[in-house]
């Protein structure tokens, strides 16, 4: 591991331009730059002021719904037959999953900044559902930019941002998933920056995104910790959770980084394969790029083109992943691996019959690693899965993959 302790002192990044390490910055038209001086402004004095973190944590309590448990797992613990494993349950929130404590993060600063509209991309819908559903809450217009392929996949979720008063715009182009509605995105807000705020959905984009999206998401590993030292007396010796630009990961594992003896493991989509075009794999087939106003590591090939991707999952099937993971990952302070499409399919059903609880796919990926690692852990240890959200969005697609549904 390179540095170690800096590694372990992550309240030291991003440095003032935004990179950590090598990984991040800002590259975009300047067109944006402006709105990034700006929104990097705000949102360091919001989130140095108490006022502003108050109504952030009264916001979580009242109506997100927090703090979300931390469930002891009792029949995947005995399923893996090894180490103790806890669920943190990110899909209790309100809206079902993770995304909600960033929506109203930005969303409250949207409201401060005295902005009238937000924009959001979406991959699984979540991120869509939770922006439509703080849209309503403090009444702003909103409109949702969504690849044509994820809203086929996550119809129910399109229906939710319809209801809720969002417009859904879907994207054809490209691979008419995440990575084309955020180009999308990214297209209206420079056209549109005096009076939208644009509420980018993972620890991604050109900074301060992955710095805001982080900080809004700690709430998650502040939570586990607190609960963890309750519940066993000390902290865990490992933490699992899925990637896809990394806003869930990043939320469970920033309070622990500075904690050397607590391993933590980052699951990407293994696709149907770790061919080209089979996957999401960016630690496993990527290498070092520019995508979307930052510099990390992206699914291209030697021309600099960007490779299709692949995932049963809408929300890891993503090209790229956020520039504060390329930095853990470089240092290795968090470990990553892939996990295929049909072992999350099997999670997906594991969960639900061992444990009573419909994972989302992005989850499955995590509990399939962590049953895997709970084994080589063995007895006496502490594992936490990060349960990031709830797999109503996904039951159809399963039914429709398996062939029981048209």
């Amino acid at each position: 591991m390179k540095d170690l302790k800096k590694v372990l002192k992550p309240s030291r990044m991003p440095d003032h331009s935004g990179y950590f390490g090598e990984f991040g910055g800002r590259f975009v038209s300047e067109t944006l730059m402006e709105a990034l001086y700006e929104l990097e402004t705000a949102f360091k004095k919001a989130w140095s002021d108490r006022v502003f973190r108050k109504e952030y944590q009264d916001v979580l309590t009242e109506f997100v719904g927090r703090p979300s448990p931390l469930t002891f797992a009792e029949g995947l613990t005995n399923h893996a037959g090894g180490a103790r494993i806890y669920l943190k349950r990110e899909d209790l929130n309100h809206t079902g999953a993770h995304k909600i404590n960033n929506a109203v993060g930005q969303a409250l600063l949207a409201k401060r900044m005295g902005k009238k509209r937000l924009i959001a991309e979406t991959g699984a819908g979540q991120h869509g559902v939770a922006t439509a559903t703080v849209a309503a809450k403090y009444g702003f217009d909103c409109e949702i930019f969504m690849g044509s392929e994820d809203a086929r996949r996550q119809s129910l979720n399109v229906f939710r941002m319809n209801l809720l008063g969002a417009k859904v715009k879907e994207v054809d182009g490209g691979t008419k998933t995440l990575k084309d509605a955020i180009s999308e995105a990214l297209r209206d807000w420079a056209q549109s920056v005096l009076t939208t705020h644009y509420v980018l959905g993972t620890a991604f984009g050109p900074h301060p995104f992955p710095l805001m999206v982080r900080s809004f998401q700690s709430i998650i590993g502040r939570e586990a910790r607190q609960q963890i030292m309750k519940k066993e007396g000390r902290l865990p010796d490992a933490l699992v959770a899925c990637v896809g630009g990394g806003s869930n990961s990043l939320g469970l594992f920033h309070h622990f980084i500075g904690d050397a003896s607590v391993q933590m493991f980052g699951i990407e989509a293994g696709g149907r394969s770790l061919s080209e075009g089979d996957h999401a794999a960016r630690f496993q087939g990527g290498r070092v790029g520019v995508l979307q106003g930052s510099k990390t590591f992206v699914l291209q090939n030697p021309d600099g083109q960007i490779l299709r991707t692949h995932s049963v999952s809408a929300g890891l099937d993503y090209s790229a992943v956020g520039p504060e993971l390329a930095y853990y990952f470089e240092t290795g302070r968090v470990h990553f691996d892939a996990v295929g499409d049909d072992e999350a399919l099997q999670a997906f059903d594991t969960l639900s019959r061992l444990e009573g609880i419909i994972p989302a796919l992005e989850s499955s990926h995590a509990i399939a690693y962590g049953i895997r690692l709970a084994r080589e852990m063995g007895r006496g240890k502490i594992l936490i899965i990060n349960l990031s959200g709830r797999g109503d969005k996904d039951v159809l697609e399963v039914a429709r993959l398996r062939g029981e549904i048209s």
